[in-house]
């Protein structure tokens, strides 16, 4: 044998050897890659236009299609019980919103287990542990055994469940949670142990493309009648709704029939495509069921979060500003020196934030973010969110007439920290003038020392501090709350009531006037029109 082929045999004989000692290195150390089947795979969107006839067979092919792909979810929890008046304040009250799965104590509440199911358990003695089961519905979106639904159908469970269509009774496959999230109401579960046969998996539309009209289909576990079918159209679009105690999300509304336990399940376009996640209902005690007022969330929005979702961390960026969620008026417009009536105004910018860093003030109108048009305080408010906390992004802004370009690093958003902020009380002053009304429908009092010193108001700021507002007046509407301390008015400095009060009156019909109030540490910008 020549040197030359001796060499090349050597050299494959080597590599041969190489890779079976690498594979038994592998599969002593456990360092096999991680299959595909076990990571989700971002669900294609089909965003082809809707369109074609609907005939008597449409919505019976999407169900005999579809419901494969929907499970019923079962959760179990054990909780200390409490009071009853521990849950409501020690009142009844009626909540017109209620979500899909009432809490503990809630009686009247959609979702709560007497309403699930009629057998009443027996009540454990207040103070021990109690179980508590409830019911829900997903979809699959992947065959390693993903599934997504609401966040509050497993929050807090201990023991989460998932039943398939035509599964016997008791034949239930175990879940575990994989990531959630509180803003989108959403959560990504995952089997632990897989059915016999293959899992189909939902096939996704494009959320944007619904407009009000277009025909939809919900499936989902309603009063644990598995695998039930309602049909409907879309209400109306972008509906803020549920989310957290700070922030809601823009919702698709729908009179598809939505009941107690259909919450996680899919709405579908009329190609079997899920366009949206069933989530609440509008309802009140009398009625404690469907009404005719569901929401879903927009899949595109989960979509979006799927590989944090994937990753158990969602990552959302902050800016700390508070926006005014009053569009911007053409008189408006004129007045902050703008080319239109685009952009987010903002009234509040918090101390040592990026904002604040970045240089944004209080009566800036963002126009522009990481190079996109800002059309209002939601389109904001969106890309916000969307940017990774840490990214320089440039914002452009207007002030005083002038166009202006800075560079911003959004923070990560706490939403438990957020939704902690508190609201400082005003001191009581036995030594009170009257209230001086107004005509925006506030009444105003005058800032005595003790008022100052309990707001924390800097020294050397005057004004007038609001004693009451109007239920629906210019001013309510406007954002204005009792215990805010108007210390500008048309960026002008103010020094008592009278002086505010001129001001007031002496505003155009029609025509925004710009407070400055100051509200719990921080100055606030606020535009109101008069009547």
């Amino acid at each position: 044998m020549s040197t030359r082929k001796t060499t090349l045999f050597y050299a494959v004989l080597l590599a041969i050897a190489s890779l079976a000692v690498g594979m038994v290195i592998a599969s002593r150390l456990d360092l096999t890659p991680t299959s595909s089947a076990q990571m989700v795979a971002m669900p294609a969107m089909n965003s082809t236009p809707l369109g074609g006839p609907i005939d008597s067979t449409t919505f019976r092919t999407i169900a005999k299609q579809q419901i494969p792909t929907v499970v019923n979810i079962r959760t179990e929890s054990r909780q200390r019980t409490q009071d009853l008046t521990e849950f409501f304040g020690g009142q009844g009250g009626d909540d017109l919103l209620r979500r899909f799965f009432g809490g503990p104590g809630q009686g009247q509440g959609p979702d709560s287990p007497q309403q699930r199911n009629p057998r009443r358990r027996p009540q454990a003695p207040q103070g021990q542990d109690q179980l508590s089961e409830g019911a829900g519905t997903g979809f699959v979106i992947d065959k390693g055994g993903f599934i997504l639904t609401n966040n509050h159908v497993i929050e807090g469970a201990d023991k989460i469940t998932v039943a398939f269509v035509g599964a016997h009774r008791n034949e239930e496959y175990p879940a575990k949670v994989i990531g959630r999230d509180a803003l989108t109401d959403s959560a990504l579960l995952q089997l632990t142990e897989m059915p016999s046969t293959p899992l189909q998996e939902a096939r996704f539309g494009d959320s944007s493309q619904m407009q009000q009209g277009d025909w939809v289909m919900a499936i989902g576990n309603p009063f644990a009648l598995g695998h039930t079918v309602t049909v409907g159209v879309i209400s109306a679009l972008d509906r803020p709704f549920g989310g957290t105690a700070t922030r809601q999300q823009p919702m698709l509304q729908t009179d598809a029939a939505i009941n107690p336990g259909n919450s996680g399940g899919p709405l579908l376009n009329i190609r079997g495509e899920v366009v949206g996640m069933n989530t609440a209902i509008y309802t009140d005690a009398q009625r404690a069921a469907n009404i005719g007022i569901g929401f879903a969330t927009p899949i595109n929005t989960i979509r979006e979060l799927l590989p944090q979702l994937r990753a158990g961390k969602i990552s959302r960026g902050v800016i700390g500003v508070s926006i005014s969620k009053d569009p911007i008026t053409k008189d408006m417009a004129q007045a902050l020196g703008l080319p239109n009536t685009s952009g987010a105004l903002v009234s509040l910018v918090s101390e040592d934030r990026p904002a604040a860093k970045a240089g944004v003030k209080r009566g800036d109108v963002i126009v522009e973010y990481n190079g996109r048009p800002v059309t209002d305080s939601d389109s904001l408010v969106a890309m916000v969110v969307a940017t990774k906390p840490g990214t320089t992004v440039p914002i452009t802004i207007y002030r005083d007439n002038q166009r202006k370009t800075l560079n911003i690093t959004p923070d990560e958003l706490d939403l438990e920290a957020e939704a902690n902020g508190g609201r400082a009380a005003r001191p009581d002053s036995a030594d009170r003038e009257p209230p001086t009304a107004t005509d925006f429908g506030m009444q105003l009092e005058a800032i005595t020392p003790e008022v100052a010193r309990g707001l924390a108001l800097p020294r050397g700021r005057g004004g007038a501090i609001v004693a009451d507002v109007d239920r629906g007046s210019v001013a309510a509407n406007a954002g204005v709350q009792p215990n805010d301390v108007i210390v500008e008015v048309n960026r002008q400095e103010v020094a008592n009531v009278s002086q505010v009060t001129r001001a007031l009156q002496s505003a155009p019909t029609g025509r925004p006037v710009f407070l400055v109030i100051w509200r719990e540490g921080q100055e606030l910008f606020v535009t109101m029109t008069k009547r």
